[in-house]
């Protein structure tokens, strides 16, 4: 019998390669494309084949949004405590600690200023590696003092949401957020001070139902979930089957709760030109045409 001839097993699997080797290439969880990691991060974090956004880290998006090296953080030091003592199968103290040394970070946002295309902005970024973007206190505080330097610069404030909801060791004082980042939002638009929210995968609970759904407008990356409960609980306590894309950005742009849903690597220009609509200043309307976007 000829080599040819013979059966072989496949070197594919439902053409899924899984051989691939670690650190160097990067599969697609969404269509089992394996990419390049370099084409992978250099595409933003973004499938090239399919365009599934994955979580990128809250630096990287940074430097790609805002203009070269103006970005300055602010409130850096600001760390969490345990008031209520928590612990369950670890104490607060312990995982705040471990996501403390994971992320390099106090905490689960980072807040600054830097220029978008030249105008001054203040931008926060959470981090869902941290606590998975919980918000506590610490985040709560940062985002009310970002919101007041918009309204003492009167600059636009834009935050990234990428958020399991309240941090539930802190109790109460992590709801208290939702107030407190709700009524900075209120202050600001008796202001006339433009906010941009940018819901990312995922951006759910208590910073769903708060700030980040309060936005002049609200952009949704694709395919996000977003959301106050999520669709599982939802399922369980109505006992029924929820319709297909429930709780995704597209569906959320569907019935009114989005104003657009935007592609990670238009989401720069995009911004731009709606600030440019919102804003009354000194830029001119000639600088809507930074570029194509979708």
């Amino acid at each position: 019998m000829s080599w040819s001839s013979i059966e072989k097993a496949p070197l594919f699997k439902d053409n899924v390669r899984k051989d691939y080797p670690e650190g160097l290439w990067y599969k697609c969880d969404e269509c089992g494309e394996i990419i390049f990691k370099r084409d992978f991060e250099d595409n933003q974090y973004v499938c090239i084949k399919c365009q599934h956004h994955y979580t990128i880290p809250p630096e990287e998006r940074i430097r790609r949004f805002l203009d070269p090296d103006t970005f300055e953080e602010y409130d850096v030091n600001l760390e969490s405590d345990n008031p209520l003592g928590f612990v369950d199968t670890q104490s607060y103290e312990d995982r705040l600690h471990k996501s403390q040394k994971n992320t390099k970070r106090l905490d689960a946002i980072i807040c600054g200023r830097g220029l978008l295309y030249g105008r001054p902005v203040e931008l926060g970024v959470f981090d869902f590696s941290f606590m998975g973007g919980s918000m506590g206190s610490v985040v709560g505080e940062k985002l009310v003092r970002l919101f007041q330097r918009s309204i003492d610069n009167r600059t636009c404030a834009i935050v990234f949401s990428a958020s399991g909801g309240a941090r539930m060791q802190e109790g109460i004082l992590s709801l208290m957020q939702m107030a407190k980042t709700c009524t900075m939002i209120a202050k600001m638009k008796k202001e006339k001070i433009p906010f941009i929210s940018v819901l990312t995968h995922p951006t759910t609970g208590g910073v769903a139902a708060s700030f980040s759904m309060l936005g002049d407008v609200n952009i949704g990356e694709p395919k996000a979930l977003i959301g106050f409960a999520g669709p599982r609980v939802i399922q369980q306590t109505i006992g029924q089957e929820l319709p297909k894309g429930f709780q995704r950005s597209e569906f959320l742009l569907e019935h009114g709760m989005l104003d657009m849903i935007c592609h990670r690597d238009a989401l720069r220009v995009k911004i731009a030109q709606i600030l440019n609509i919102l804003s009354s200043s000194k830029y001119k309307q000639e600088e809507l045409n930074f570029g194509s976007s979708t």
